[in-house]
């Protein structure tokens, strides 16, 4: 055999290899799609179903929620977690809207009704809370200097990155945030027994490539710190998912008197304990729409309850 033809069979072999991992990345990148559970009207709300457009002219699905009789009311986007959508976000609508918020209930792409994408990222879950808040904006019911977005995980995460961005955004609630993606994609890779030296190391540099983005860029732990706006942290002490000491990660690294902290006893799912965290979260938005968008609020400590 040639010096020529191994070469040759070298290069084949590894541009196959190269196509394969990258088919599997997109395969790992494309969240699970859920049909909706129930609707805003199974819990007796009035809501409205928008298509919003987004990046690359991809269309999100939507409920919007108004304050009845509100000539302008603040208003609250609500985005899922990965693999979730927006009708795991129901829970806390009625609370939200009693205390008059309009709330918007949006599915990311390649979640509930939204449109399909080869793949969905941290960032594009941002490009999503923003579109949503775009949309915002524009209605006339809405107070656009008002807005305050509650994710959970990925959702949590992608809004802290919007915080970053964002001059409209006046509150951020995260609903088990990760510190670092670097850290989830460490614990995926050893959940499926995929070495880290040379594939591991591999799969998550061409990860980074895809979604575009470098892991520091987006990594909560580096965005909390460059948030406009106050975030309060809600996290379960029993979190298996993601563990608790991410949240007191994040409380540390983000700006001194910007980041509040509440430790809920549960797991990574906060629906099951909106009770417990309601009446500071309520509280939180508040203090949040009534400080000066330029100013510093002052947060309590962590609260366990």
């Amino acid at each position: 055999m040639s010096v020529f033809l191994v070469v040759f069979l070298c290069v084949a072999l590894a541009v196959l290899l190269r196509a394969t991992a990258h088919s599997l990345i997109l395969r790992g990148l494309r969240a699970p799609r859920l049909t909706h559970q129930r609707t805003p009207e199974d819990l007796a709300l009035q809501a409205q179903s928008v298509r919003l457009t987004v990046a690359g002219g991809k269309n999100l699905f939507a409920w919007f929620v108004p304050v009845a009789g509100a000539s302008k009311s603040p208003a609250v986007l609500l985005m899922h977690g990965w693999g979730a959508n927006a009708s795991l976000m129901l829970p806390a609508v009625a609370p939200l809207h009693a205390a008059g918020y309009a709330v918007l209930l949006l599915d990311a792409r390649c979640h509930g009704n939204s449109d399909d994408e080869p793949f969905t990222s941290l960032p594009r879950f941002a490009q999503d809370i923003e579109a949503g808040l775009n949309w915002l904006q524009l209605q006339p019911a809405v107070d656009a200097t008002r807005l305050a977005v509650i994710g959970h995980s990925v959702g949590a995460a992608a809004a802290l990155l919007s915080a970053t961005r964002r001059m409209d955004m006046r509150a951020v609630v995260s609903l088990g945030a990760f510190a670092h993606p670097y850290e989830v994609m460490r614990r995926y890779l050893t959940e499926f027994h995929i070495p880290y030296p040379v594939i591991g190391w591999y799969v998550l540099r061409h990860v980074q490539r895809v979604i575009g983005a470098r892991f520091d860029d987006i990594a909560p732990i580096n965005t909390i710190p460059q948030a406009r706006c106050p975030v309060l942290l809600v996290h379960g002490v029993d979190d298996d998912v993601v563990p608790f000491s991410d949240a007191q990660r994040l409380q540390h690294a983000g700006r001194a008197g910007t980041v509040e902290c509440v430790a809920i006893r549960g797991g990574h799912d906060p629906s099951d304990s909106t009770a417990d965290y309601l009446a500071q979260l309520i509280d939180f938005l508040q203090r949040s729409f009534q400080t000066d968008a330029n100013s510093k609020a002052v947060f309590n400590t962590p609260i366990l309850l």
